[in-house]
């Protein structure tokens, strides 16, 4: 049997360093349950179709996902856009279009949101939601498409910038719908204080 590989790829941002939070935010556990923040990203994601990749420095994550593969940033010590760099590259060369990025302090991503992000008609280079008119567009919870987006991040890390919004002010960015799922897919947990809240 033939098992037709994904054409989206999940990059799991695993590579900060929790300082707020005090240990690895996607060691923590999601509500109601006993999976990892980390564990139920995956699930989440095949759920949806896609193929789980983790971006940055893995190692507090050790045995937690082991059959998964691993990307470190490029380049290293860039910070978030050296993340997505690595990422769109391993889409390249695996033949996927799309690459959607979450963040592993992301608890409450949703199927539905992940679907909706994969089958978006948009031929947009960037699909993101912004959480009102004149608010940044979020990075995290955002489709990307791998060979039209990496020539020109390569640009944009050449000057030196590190921002997405500088980024995104380089291409065609299309707002998708914030709907309930997409608007709670987007809390992440930054410090001890989310995480009870």
């Amino acid at each position: 049997m033939t098992t037709v590989a994904p054409h989206t790829e999940l990059a799991i941002f695993v590579g900060g360093e929790s300082r707020r939070m005090g240990e690895p935010k996607g060691r923590l556990t999601v509500p109601g349950g006993s999976r990892t923040i980390l564990e139920q990203l995956v699930e989440r994601g095949r759920d949806a179709g896609l193929a789980p990749l983790l971006v940055g420095d893995a190692s507090a994550y050790s045995g937690l996902v082991p059959e998964l593969p691993r990307v470190d940033d490029e380049p290293l010590g860039y910070g978030p856009l050296g993340g997505l760099r690595a990422a769109l590259a391993h889409a390249c060369e695996a033949g996927r279009r799309h690459v959607v990025a979450v963040a592993c302090d992301m608890p409450h991503v949703m199927t539905e949101a992940l679907l909706l992000l994969r089958d978006h008609p948009s031929e947009a280079v960037v699909l993101a939601p912004r959480r009102g008119p004149e608010a940044p567009w979020e990075p995290m919870l955002a489709r990307y498409d791998a060979a039209l987006l990496l020539p020109v991040l390569d640009d944009v890390i050449a000057d030196g910038r590190r921002s997405f919004q500088q980024l995104f002010s380089e291409v065609e960015v299309w707002p998708i719908e914030l709907t309930p799922a997409i608007e709670r897919s987007l809390e992440d947990w930054d410090t001890p204080g989310d995480v009870v809240r």
